[in-house]
């Protein structure tokens, strides 16, 4: 399996980061490079990053201030994670949401995470946080004692008994095996994760006696278990999963499915399934690969799914550390390649109690941007954090300035090679995509434009990565079903969100002259700083029967 990530070695995409960095420095005599680093930040808001930021909403953030607070400082897409929490109490969330939404006039995507075979310790009733003054009592495990993993839910969990809540994890546990146990959104920097060696298991008493190999103090109210490398054959989705995707995410009208620990290709093409049968038709599924099996079928998962979470977090318990960067590179090239927006998650954990990163955090996120990725997700930062919009703010000012340094001709001509010209095999909306992308570098242009109907073109024009905002202006189709008039295309211009550099409009469903439009487009742009008179932006539009990429100026 390990041989999958070491063949990616001959593939390494950014040989040549080190010279397109010098370049954009300025490596001279007089030091302007050193100079340029040295100053402060030329955009310190971070609103003109081009990299997406999603947030997990919950516990501190989820009042409509807080929310409001997250859509200000840059948060694109809120992650609802089922692994805790009632439908009514993310209900409470997401309406908070859609008012904060209102009051910013700030458009954001809405993404379910599914539980999905994950194995859990419930420390405290539903819906209590671990600031509730009914949280439990962090509980102490040392080194070297022994503390038994039990499938019996009934007993209380404590520093010796830790109950479980599938009892199908004593069927394929054995003696030798590794057992991480950690906070719900461990970041790592905590001593609240626990490292266990299995001993014995007893499945007739449904008990796995362990020895601690840490000492760790576990705290809050839900604990992860993870069987480095096992686990493979539980369903991905669970029965939980169907309730809350059929009576929550399908009315409510949610973009995007993370579907935790896809295996495989087959867990795709069933989530897709079920979520059409209840009437999802419109959603979405990202693949969330945590797990090594779903490293040796991610060909199929990228091709089956709309985007991929590479979930560092899970995988690296899984897999070598000095191997993840690898995968890393791997899984966002192939999503480049397949114009699929890759998401990178774990990357400012210590945010989540200190106001800074790490070097090591700064320059993680700087190097998922070189790499390829479309979003950076947050996950205890923003949910339980204690600088939450600073979270946010910090990553995209990080993300700005790797923006700047990025080798965007080289990621081009990578995925436009002449032999895939040549071929004469290229789509007319790749064709499309591609020429503008390539006529907004030539032109210095300042904004890429897209009219659409499904945003389909816009993704592609963001998979060819150009250095400057490309807005998808969606047209809506008013339609009438058999109860109701419905405006179709809100959905397509929030999924639109994934994907780096994409800036959703959707534009008036009544009056769609186009040079009306485009006048509406360049106002904003105006008040955004984004645009000034006689900046050159190229726009791609549909002129009758015939698609055409035309450059106009700003006037």
């Amino acid at each position: 399996k390990r041989a999958v990530v070491m063949s990616y070695v001959d593939l390494t995409r950014y040989d040549s980061s080190a010279n397109i960095v010098q370049k954009k420095l300025g490596q001279d005599e007089d030091l302007r490079g050193l100079s340029s680093i040295l100053q402060e930040s030329d955009d310190p808001s971070s609103s003109n990053a081009l990299t997406k930021v999603i947030c997990t909403v919950g516990v501190k953030s989820r009042t409509v201030p807080e929310l409001v607070a997250l859509l200000e400082a840059g948060m694109t897409t809120a992650r609802f994670d089922f692994s805790w929490g009632s439908m009514e109490y993310h209900t409470r969330t997401l309406n908070n949401l859609r008012e904060a939404m209102k009051q910013t006039k700030i458009l954001c995507a809405t993404m379910l995470d599914t539980r999905g075979p994950e194995i859990g310790v419930q420390l405290a009733p539903q819906d209590v946080s671990s600031f509730d003054s009914r949280a439990p009592k962090v509980l102490a495990l040392e080194q070297g004692n022994r503390v038994t993993l039990t499938t019996d839910v009934s007993v209380p969990a404590s520093s010796e008994f830790l109950p479980v809540n599938n009892p199908d994890l004593v069927h394929f546990v054995e003696a030798g095996d590794d057992v991480f146990v950690g906070q719900y959104l461990f970041t790592g920097s905590e001593t609240s994760s626990v490292y266990l060696k299995v001993d014995e298991v007893d499945a007739k008493a449904g008990h796995i006696y362990c020895t601690c190999k840490n000492t760790a103090r576990l705290g809050g109210v839900l604990l992860t278990v993870q069987v480095s490398n096992k686990g493979d054959d539980l369903p991905t989705l669970s029965e939980w999963d169907r309730h809350v995707i059929e009576h929550w995410a399908v009315p409510n009208q949610i973009d995007f499915i993370s579907l935790s620990f896809t295996s495989n290709v087959q867990a795709v093409h069933e989530c897709r399934e079920f979520v059409r049968s209840v009437g999802g038709g419109g959603v979405s599924i990202v693949a969330k690969v945590e797990r090594l099996s779903a490293l040796t079928h991610i060909d199929a998962i990228v091709d089956a799914s709309d985007g991929i979470i590479l979930s560092r977090g899970n995988l690296g318990l899984d897999m070598p550390p000095e191997k993840v960067f690898l995968s890393q590179k791997m899984v966002l090239h192939k999503c480049n390649s397949a114009g699929k927006p890759a998401v990178i998650t774990r990357v400012v954990d210590t945010m989540t109690e200190t106001p800074r990163p790490t070097r090591a955090e700064a320059t993680d996120v700087a190097n998922a941007v070189l790499d390829g990725a479309d979003a950076i997700m947050l996950g205890a930062e923003t949910l339980r954090g204690q600088f939450a919009p600073k979270a946010v703010e910090t990553v995209r000012r990080i993300c700005r300035q790797a923006e700047n340094v990025f080798d965007h001709e080289n990621h081009y001509q990578m995925q436009l090679p002449p032999a895939m010209v040549e071929s004469g095999l290229l789509s007319q909306a790749e064709a499309l995509a591609s020429s503008a992308v390539r006529a907004a570098s030539k032109v210095g242009a300042s904004m890429i434009i897209v009219f659409t109907r499904t945003g389909h073109t816009a993704q592609l024009v963001s998979k060819y990565r150009p250095n400057m905002p490309i807005v998808s202006l969606v047209i809506p189709r008013i339609l009438q079903n058999s109860i109701r008039w419905v405006l179709e295309g809100e959905r397509a211009a929030r999924q639109g969100l994934l994907h780096r550099g994409l800036v959703p409009l959707l534009a008036n469903p009544i009056n769609s002259d186009p040079n009306a439009l485009l006048n509406v487009v360049f106002e904003r742009g105006k008040a955004k700083g984004q645009l000034s008179k006689g900046d050159q932006v190229v726009v791609i539009q549909k002129v009758g029967t015939t698609s055409v990429v035309k450059v106009i100026a700003v006037a």
